[in-house]
């Protein structure tokens, strides 16, 4: 017997094991009126009657529904009421300009957006079929007591489709399968234990690969989900507080405002002795990692993955071997990206350039053929990220070989603020790396090269690049060259000219 993998499983055991359980309690400071807290048996209703709304409205199955969110329990409620009734669905990232999200909307061929009300005075220009803020006017797409259209299960269908910056100036688009997202739910959510006694607190966003699959592991074991709007220290100890948190997922950003928090905090921190932090995006600092276990208490695992792979790739959990360590000496074996997680090849290219194969990749990128061939080559998908693999199997991250700049947790193409930067009349050379910051990992630096005749400064470019882009994108700092160094065919050497920013790192990536 086989039945077809889906994540509608995971809401459905909630609802049959776990109905009279609260599944999700809502963020209280937000546009829209907060839901009141949502039992799971209440949460699989509201997202039968999203399909059977979005069945009125004439949607096919297959179609593309988008939602512009900050973390909300209605989010929780999209990536069911689409995905698991056959429908795609399609997160973007809140903190876009209406011109990314414009595109996004048009290359996804997306016909219904639902929008935060807190971005409409930005994004509420975006033409799309149907846009309904989310509140009063999302709530009445629902259509309670109607059953909506059958859909025949198939674990091979596109379950997403997720955005992610890449090496070049306009994203693509991961498109996600039912298989993809259950396995990585599956294997992430055994590798970290989660289990019907957790409280999961939404620090991640919900649109960064589905919340890495956190929603779907959490859900299909009965947690409960505690939604955070917006990342802030004293707030995220608060929460962990009353709600009694067991894990939270998040950038190594989030470590950091918790941690300031934790310096002015009265009394024991929240959470000590029951906490487990996630983190990726960047491998923290190895005195950072000591700090969580001493200073907060709490268990710290790392993980490294991509957009295209669900994310999950690899987990970097303390073992038994390691129970006589000290702090420092643990923290300095926590500081690999990790062994490949269960079901996980790893293996690395003659150029350094790790390589994963495993159930998480993704299906394609959406409508481009050229790109989905170049990342899955030599049935391989290619990461962009150098690398290097110890005898034991973990794996080490050395340096970025795409043009990609990681800054708390967010892919910043380089490419594309080169392009803004380019775009003014005083530039007449860019080069746009990521150098290290204590608190974001990276953060995005701008060697400018004027032309003749031209002044500006630093302050003059980087309001330049917020007019046209997301202000996480934007240079935090201007450096202006005579020249740039470049080969004898004209090319950049980007490693070259982040060599001196590095130069006491260990490794080239922060």
């Amino acid at each position: 017997m086989e039945i077809p993998l889906t994540v509608a499983d995971h809401l459905r055991r909630a609802e049959v094991v776990y109905g009279d359980r609260i599944a999700i309690v809502d963020e209280p400071d937000q546009v829209a009126p907060a839901l009141p807290d949502l039992t799971y048996a209440r949460t699989a209703e509201l997202a039968r009657a999203m399909a059977a709304g979005l069945d009125a409205m004439g949607l096919d199955i297959g179609a593309r529904v988008a939602m512009v969110s900050h973390n909300s329990a209605r989010m929780l409620v999209f990536l069911y009421g689409t995905s698991a009734f056959g429908r795609v669905g399609v997160p973007v990232n809140f903190r876009l300009n209406a011109e990314e999200v414009q595109y996004i909307v048009d290359h996804s061929g997306a016909e219904v957006l639902l929008m935060d009300p807190e971005l409409e005075a930005d994004l509420g220009g975006v033409k799309v079929k149907h846009r309904l803020l989310t509140g009063e006017e999302s709530d009445s797409l629902f259509l309670e007591g109607v059953e909506p259209r059958p859909w025949t299960p198939d674990e091979n269908a596109t379950a997403t489709i997720n955005y992610t910056s890449g090496t070049t100036a306009r994203p693509k688009g991961v498109e996600m399968t039912h298989r993809n997202l259950w396995l990585n739910a599956a294997v992430f959510g055994w590798q970290t234990g989660v289990n019907d006694r957790d409280v999961y607190l939404h620090t991640l966003p919900m649109f960064h690969c589905n919340g890495w699959g956190m929603p779907y592991a959490v859900t299909g074991m009965g947690g409960k989900h505690i939604v955070l709007r917006k990342v802030d220290g004293p707030e995220i100890l608060r929460r962990i507080e009353q709600h009694q948190v067991t894990l939270l997922c998040g950038a190594p950003a989030v470590i950091a405002t918790v941690l300031d928090a934790a310096a002015d905090w009265d009394g024991e921190i929240p959470g000590s002795g029951r906490m487990r932090i996630v983190v990726a995006g960047a491998p923290p600092p190895t005195r950072t990692i000591e700090r969580v276990e001493v200073e907060l208490g709490w268990e710290f695992i790392q993980i490294y993955g991509l957009t295209e792979t669900a994310p999950l790739l690899t987990m970097n959990r303390s073992r038994a071997e390691w129970d006589g360590d000290t702090p420092a000496e643990r923290a300095a074996r926590l500081s690999r990206a990790g062994a490949p997680a269960l079901g996980v090849s790893m293996s690395t290219s003659p150029d350094g350039e790790l390589l994963a194969r495993t159930n998480h990749v993704l299906k394609s990128y959406w409508d481009q053929p050229d790109a989905t061939a170049e990342a899955l080559a030599d049935d391989w998908f290619h990461t962009g990220d150098g690398g290097t693999i110890d005898e034991a199997g973990y794996a080490t991250i050395t340096d970025r070989k795409k043009d990609v700049i990681i800054s708390g947790g967010e892919n910043v193409s380089s490419i594309e603020v080169e392009d803004t930067l380019f775009s003014h009349p005083a530039v007449a050379e860019v080069a746009v790396i990521g150098v290290p910051d204590e608190k974001w990992g990276e953060t995005i630096k701008a060697l400018v090269v004027l032309a003749d005749g031209e002044s500006v400064n630093e302050r003059d470019l980087i309001d330049h690049c917020r007019e046209s882009l997301a202000h996480f994108k934007c240079p935090t700092s201007v450096e202006f060259r005579d020249e740039l160094s470049r080969t004898s065919t004209g090319k950049l050497q980007k490693f070259k000219l982040r060599a001196p920013y590095w130069v006491d790192m260990d490794k080239q990536i922060n």
